[in-house]
């Protein structure tokens, strides 16, 4: 699984228009990053979003507005402090979350607190844990592990072998000056 990781300060071009491209392009997800914007900002860039990816039938993950996930109903991704807050209650209005992970303890802590699936990294390039790191995440709780961080074509191969999920990116989709090329050349080293 692909999960395309957004950011409007590195995106080339128009951004709704990139996420067109990424949900008519084959992304599986398509993670609504942007984490600097205010809730109100947020919620109305999401609800644009989402009626982009309703067209192509791919998800919307959004990350961290928990009130604009439960009002949306959408899946959310979580640093762990945030996960860490919830109350049982809060957790009954989303229809799906997950985790940031740093760290196996950060996984088993996660994955105890109900996490539906981790993103674990990074994986190369900034601070890299590297492969080592990946492998004992994915051997150790039994929900989907998804790679972030320096992920490549060349690379996801190496990462599924480790046991992930899938793999997150960002820059690549961000930049690329051709979503559909850069998605098949991703398909072609899977």
């Amino acid at each position: 699984m692909m999960i395309c990781v957004t950011n409007r300060k590195l995106c080339r071009g128009d951004f709704l228009e990139r996420i067109r491209q990424l949900a008519a392009g084959g992304a599986d997800v398509i993670l609504l990053r942007e984490k600097d914007l205010s809730p109100a900002a947020y919620t109305e860039l999401a609800e644009k979003c989402l009626a982009i990816c309703r067209e192509y039938s791919t998800a919307l993950w959004l990350n961290s507005f928990t009130g604009t996930a439960a009002a949306l109903q959408l899946p959310v991704q979580l640093p762990l402090s945030v996960l860490q807050e919830l109350t049982d209650a809060d957790k009954e209005k989303l229809p799906a979350f997950g985790a940031s992970v740093h760290s196996l303890a950060d996984a088993q802590l996660a994955e105890k607190l109900c996490a539906d699936w981790l993103i674990a990294g990074h994986i190369f390039p900034t601070s890299p844990r590297g492969m080592d790191f990946l492998r004992e995440i994915c051997s150790h709780v039994s929900v989907p592990v998804y790679a972030i961080g320096g992920i490549t074509p060349q690379r996801q191969a190496e990462v599924r072998q480790a046991g992930a999920s899938g793999c997150c990116v960002m820059s690549q989709m961000m930049q690329c000056p051709d979503v559909s090329a850069e998605f098949q050349n991703w398909r072609r080293m899977i």
